[in-house]
C-alpha cells in the first residue's frame, strides 16, 4: 500500500489506504470508529446479518499495526457500538483484541459517542490533540478526530466514484470510520458544514493508494 504524507504544525503523518494513520516519528498509529460488534447490535434487534464485522476489523487492524511498526496505538472513540458491545464479543475475537493490545507498548481508547464508559475525553502528544469529535482548536495546536465516517465523491469521465476519505483541514484531519461495517456522511453534507469550512483537501481510499481532490474541486462539481 502507498501511503500519503501531510503535515500538520510540522508533524509528518501517513495516510495510510487501511483508513489508518500512521505518525512515524511517535511509531503511533490511528485509527478511528471501529464500531465492533455493530453486526450483533443490529440481530439482537431482528436484522439477521453476518456476525463478522469484528473479526474482519481486528484482522485489519492487527495488519496495519505490523505493517507500519507501531508501538503506540490511539483509538479515536467508538471503538465499540454500544456499552454492551465487549460482552457480546466471541471469545476468540476478545482473545484477539487482548493479543493486539498486548503486542504495543501503549494503546490510547478515546472515549465516543457510542462508547462513552471507554477511555479518555482526548489525548495530547506534541501539538497535536486526539478527539473523537471535532471541536475548537487552538492556534498552537492541531486536531485529529473520527465521528463523523466522512466519505466523498470525486468526479471522473465515467462519472463519480464515492469512497471513504480523510478530510484535511488547516488545522484538522478527520479520519474515515476503520470498522469493516460502518457507513459514511459526504464531506459536503451541510451537518459537516462546521468542520469543513476550511477543508483543504480530500484523499479517498482506494485499493491500494490515495487518491487526492482539492476539497474546492468538490464543491464545484456538485455545483
Amino acid at each position: 500500500m502507498i501511503a500519503a504524507p501531510v503535515h500538520l504544525l510540522g508533524e509528518r503523518l501517513m495516510l495510510c489506504p487501511s483508513g489508518a494513520l500512521h505518525w512515524p516519528a511517535e511509531r503511533t498509529l490511528v485509527v478511528a470508529d471501529l464500531h465492533l460488534e455493530k453486526g450483533s447490535a443490529f440481530a439482537s434487534r431482528g436484522a439477521m446479518l453476518p456476525p463478522y464485522d469484528t473479526r474482519e476489523t481486528l484482522q485489519r487492524l492487527s495488519l496495519a499495526i505490523r505493517r507500519h511498526g507501531a508501538k503506540r496505538l490511539v483509538l479515536l472513540g467508538d471503538s465499540f457500538h454500544d456499552g454492551a458491545a465487549a460482552g457480546r464479543m466471541a471469545p476468540e475475537d476478545r482473545s484477539a483484541l487482548e493479543r493486539l493490545c498486548a503486542g504495543l507498548e501503549e494503546c490510547i481508547w478515546v472515549s465516543g459517542n457510542h462508547d462513552a464508559e471507554h477511555g479518555v475525553a482526548e489525548w495530547r502528544r506534541r501539538k497535536l490533540v486526539f478527539r473523537h469529535i471535532a471541536s475548537d482548536v487552538a492556534r498552537s495546536e492541531a486536531e485529529l478526530s473520527g465521528h463523523f465516517h466522512p466519505k466523498a465523491t470525486m468526479p471522473t469521465r465515467i462519472g463519480g466514484i464515492t469512497r471513504p476519505c480523510f478530510l484535511l483541514c488547516a488545522n484538522r484531519l478527520v479520519l474515515p470510520a476503520f470498522g469493516a461495517f460502518t457507513g459514511g456522511l459526504n464531506v459536503l453534507d451541510p451537518a459537516m458544514a462546521g468542520i469543513a469550512r476550511n477543508a483543504v483537501r480530500v484523499f479517498l481510499i482506494g485499493d491500494a493508494r490515495l487518491h487526492s481532490a482539492p476539497f474546492d474541486a468538490l464543491r464545484r462539481a456538485a455545483a
